[in-house]
């Protein structure tokens, strides 16, 4: 769910990945269950800005689809934000508050797993949020934007239109000190992501459906050098990498030193389009990262990463499903528990 870049991918690289062998999708299947719905504490719908605001929809598409024609990155960046905001205190636009100067806790967006968030995600946010209290002041929480905006990049990346449940309010909380326990790690086992996504409401089928998110997007050379050279202390390669793989990646990502900039692409065949092509590369032994491996390589969860690698259609489907789940964790409501913000990054009064 995690780590996206920054900064502009370093192209050369990418390009020279792009060059490996095409990757042959596996035979296997198994039948794929129904994601079951999840019942939110507070019921979201689809119309509840209908009266105040009936146009909201379209005012964040106007602004989503301009930023993703100027900052392409801003796609994966936003999808990532909401992640990021759904699994810290539920999705209630807590990670776009700023920090206040003096302050010794820091906000969300400051702890380090979101230190290298692109800024082009909440410019995006910030942006849309500008509109829409243009045309509907004081009425379209920060929280709900984030979750139409992640929507719309989904499918300008080529992924599938869902209609997006409303009705969320903006957290009053914000503290980086609450961030490294609620998200996932680059190197986590698949022990630790099920036991993770269950504690937000989500199955283990949840958790391979919404990881297909890394199907655009990329990853510093943090997050994997590991596998490249000391995999779990044994001064060794991962061997679940392909060799193909990783020669090209060493190559941008040396043991110690390099520029700290480079980013390589979670899908190496497909890596600006929203389709399956992810489950394939776990498959073919190509994940960037050691989490997304493990998927493959577990039991538990590698028959649903076979099944959605030869089926988009049913990825798209079950996406769809994973994110309104997702999309209802937390949910704030009332002045009891939320605001509604003019300005994203700063709380009310």
């Amino acid at each position: 769910m995690s780590y996206f870049s920054s900064s502009p991918p370093i192209l050369t690289f990418f390009i020279f990945l792009l060059s490996l062998l095409s990757l042959s999708l596996s035979n296997a299947a198994l039948s794929l269950t129904t994601t079951p719905k999840v019942t939110p504490r507070y019921q979201l719908s689809v119309d509840y800005y209908a009266k105040k605001c009936p146009q909201l929809d379209q005012l964040v598409a106007s602004v989503t689809s301009q930023q993703f024609q100027e900052a392409p990155i801003s796609g994966p960046a936003t999808i990532r934000l909401f992640f990021h905001d759904c699994f810290v205190e539920g999705c209630d636009a807590s990670i776009l508050i700023s920090s206040k100067p003096g302050n010794k806790e820091l906000a969300e967006r400051d702890a380090e797993e979101n230190k290298d968030m692109a800024p082009d995600a909440y410019d995006s946010i910030n942006k849309a949020k500008s509109l829409v209290e243009s045309k509907c002041p004081g009425v379209v929480s920060c929280a709900d934007i984030l979750a139409i905006a992640a929507r719309d990049f989904v499918h300008l990346a080529g992924g599938p239109y869902y209609q997006v449940k409303k009705g969320r309010w903006d957290g009053k909380l914000s503290m980086a000190s609450r961030v490294q326990s609620n998200l996932p790690r680059s190197n986590s086992t698949v022990d630790e992501l099920i036991k993770l996504f269950k504690s937000k409401g989500l199955t283990t089928e949840d958790l391979v459906i919404l990881s297909g998110a890394h199907t655009i997007g990329f990853a510093h050379c943090k997050h994997f050098v590991s596998r490249l050279y000391d995999y779990k202390g044994t001064k060794q390669p991962d061997p679940s990498v392909d060799p193909r793989l990783l020669k090209a990646l060493k190559m941008s990502c040396p043991n110690y030193g390099g520029n700290t900039d480079i980013v390589a692409p979670f899908d190496v065949t497909t890596p600006f389009s929203f389709d399956n092509a992810y489950y394939g590369n776990l498959e073919a032994k190509m994940g960037l990262l050691a989490s997304d491996q493990a998927l493959f390589l577990d039991p538990r969860t590698s028959g649903l990463v076979q099944t959605m690698a030869k089926d988009k259609q049913k990825f798209f489907q079950a996406f769809a499903l994973a994110m309104e789940k997702m999309g209802s964790i937390g949910v704030k409501r009332g002045r009891r528990h939320g605001e509604k913000r003019k300005d994203c990054s700063v709380h009310m009064g």
